[in-house]
């Protein structure tokens, strides 16, 4: 059984550490309401998890693998067993299912390619060949499962439209090293890529004004290359991990850092929090997983005096009506829409963050 053993990290942000797999752990789900999580590792194994701190109950689930061994497979986690395997010519970089459940894309590192398989009976539906000129990292559906993002050391983004089966969009030198990441808001009006350039940008996928203004760029965040990245549900929190070994949540309201969480001892390759936002799950090639408690983040010291400094308050966006931070020195300058409102209108400039003390 995977042994779980707990840590305190220091500011009282409680942290439960996960052991079990015997070489890096590569990817972390939260599954079942958020009342357990699911793990892949190098050691050739997945895992379900029941922490003790947080008590689930497991449910039948189907689970989709894809491997360096060349297969995607699907399983049935009741019972351990393979319901279907599709074998492939390239290594699998990664995998993803559609929202609706009824489609698989991977990314190959043979021909830069992804495959789309009907989720159903494995039959194949779309096999895209060079889609990239380098390695596809990443490919994600978005939340309306009509298109597939992916992501590719090529340093480009790229969307492929599932009905005109053609790629839609393309974005060029996206990052000025290669991408290791994205993600969709639950909404799909933005995608966030991470890059081995040491920045994570977000992505105006909905309107398009990426096309003139650009992304917005959340930087400063960790040293060295930025592995992995989630939004939370509405959004209002990016999660990120870096080969930095830390965790740094991001509060989108005003686009900053908000905390950075340390404890892995090795890069971070794999993120996810929970609906509520109270509970994170990283992964690491230290083997582990942690299980970080942050429900009471804003009650840390540290926390409040950044947020103090930069003069906090809630405001309600006049364009959506949504609830906002804003941080502001002079009455003038008082802002009236959120940061999502404000990057459809132009180009934004982020505030730099206040620094946090090395040992937070």
């Amino acid at each position: 059984m995977p042994h779980l053993e707990s840590g305190i990290l220091r500011g009282e942000i409680r942290c439960k550490i996960l052991k079990g797999h015997s070489d890096a752990v590569t990817s972390c789900h939260f599954c079942f309401d958020d009342a357990n999580i699911i793990s892949s590792s190098c050691d050739g194994t997945v895992k379900l998890w029941l922490p003790a701190m947080y008590p689930g109950k497991a449910q039948k689930l189907r689970l989709i693998t894809a491997s360096y061994d060349k297969t995607l497979k699907a399983w049935d986690t009741e019972t351990g067993k393979v319901l279907w395997s599709v074998e492939q010519d390239g290594l699998l970089t990664s995998c993803d299912v559609s929202h609706d459940g009824k489609y698989v894309v991977s990314g190959s590192d043979i021909e830069n390619a992804i495959c789309l398989v009907d989720a159903a009976n494995a039959k194949p539906v779309a096999y895209i060949r060079e889609h990239h000129t380098s390695t596809v990292r990443r490919c994600r559906f978005d939340p309306h499962n009509q298109r597939i993002a992916t992501v590719s050391s090529d340093m480009s983004v790229k969307f492929w439209d599932i009905v005109a089966q053609s790629t839609t969009i393309t974005v060029e030198k996206a990052h000025t090293n290669a991408i290791s990441d994205c993600c969709f808001s639950l909404d799909g009006h933005y995608l966030c890529t991470a890059g081995w350039d040491e920045v994570l940008k977000l992505w105006d996928v909905r309107t398009g004004e990426f096309r003139s203004h650009g992304p917005m760029v959340l930087e400063q965040g960790h040293i060295g290359i930025v592995g992995c990245c989630i939004f939370s549900k509405d959004a209002s929190l990016l999660v990120s991990g870096g080969f930095d070994k830390t965790v740094v949540v991001w509060d989108l309201t005003q686009a900053y850092k908000k905390i950075s969480l340390k404890g892995h001892e090795h890069w971070v390759t794999d993120a996810t929090i929970s609906s509520n936002k109270k509970l994170i799950v990283t992964s690491s090639k230290d083997c582990t997983l942690r299980l970080w408690d942050i429900e009471n983040a804003n009650d840390i010291p540290l926390v409040i005096q950044a947020i103090r400094a930069r003069g906090s308050k809630v405001a309600k966006c006049e364009e959506c009506e949504k609830p906002f931070l804003i941080f502001q020195e002079k009455e003038e300058k008082v802002e009236t829409r959120c940061v999502f409102c404000r990057l459809k209108a132009h180009k934004s400039v982020l505030p730099v963050p206040p620094s946090l003390p090395a040992d937070l």
